[in-house]
């Protein structure tokens, strides 16, 4: 039995990831954050639209940590504001920012990509809620943030989105940091499944949207059922262009 469970273990963890970091690190990127492109990639349509937007946004963190993990944030704009305003978690000096890089800048360089979006009277029916769940975020303090199993920057998105199940989508397999919990925890997700965790490092999760999953030390193999796809750690899900529930810009 020890035998097929580490067999298990390195064919579904360990060769995946070892893949996917020679993959990472045969191409090139920047030396470190300073020579980094963090300006804007254009991924959302101009702000000057009179409606309201909510968009989940994620891009691939940088240095080694972007072989197995991606940063997410949130942007909003109420109706007839001119620009966006864009929330995210970073690990230096006070965690929680408002504006400290375009709406959808890039991150060390990688473009970001939308994983939820939504407009108009839509995007005006949540953003009370979105506003009220970034306001009474938990760990917001100096000294809260920690890269790993977190509180991090997925902890945040992670958070918002639970406060707010209606709009039901799951992060990434790759948002390490998501299912952060200090203890033992056994909850509902953000897309309506239910995870069992403990502190981040462990953790099973089941639902339609998240599908079936095992967390190891942040690293999630398993499988989603609706928009099917693979969960492979390092390469994220595979077999799908956006996550569930996922609405393109206009």
């Amino acid at each position: 039995m020890l035998k097929y469970s580490v067999l298990l273990f390195l064919g579904a963890f360990v060769l995946p990831l070892a893949l996917h970091a020679f993959v990472w690190l045969s191409e090139e990127r920047p030396g470190s954050w300073r020579e980094a492109d963090w300006s804007s990639a254009g991924t959302l349509p101009a702000p000057q639209q009179g409606e309201a937007a909510l968009y989940v946004m994620e891009a691939r963190t940088g240095g080694l940590k972007g072989i197995i993990a991606t940063h997410s944030w949130i942007v909003l704009k109420e109706a007839g504001d001119r620009a966006y305003t864009r929330y995210d978690v970073v690990g230096w000096g006070t965690p929680l920012r408002r504006d400290s890089q375009p709406a959808d800048g890039r991150w060390y360089g990688n473009d970001p990509t939308i994983l939820y979006a939504a407009r108009g009277a839509e995007a005006e029916r949540l953003l009370p809620a979105v506003s009220a769940a970034i306001e009474n975020y938990r760990w917001r303090n100096r000294g809260d943030y920690k890269t790993w199993p977190g509180p991090n920057s997925n902890t945040f998105v992670a958070d918002v989105l639970a406060a707010i199940p209606e709009i039901g989508i799951a992060l990434p397999p790759t948002a390490v940091g998501k299912d952060y919990a200090p203890g033992f925890l056994v909850r509902k997700t953000a897309a309506g499944g239910v995870t069992l965790n403990l502190g981040g490092v462990l953790g099973l999760t089941a639902g339609l949207r998240d599908g079936f999953a095992l967390s190891v030390l942040g690293l999630v193999a398993g499988i989603r059922f609706e928009s099917p796809a693979l969960l492979v750690p390092g390469f994220g899900a595979v077999g799908i262009a956006r996550a569930a529930g996922a609405i393109p810009p206009a």
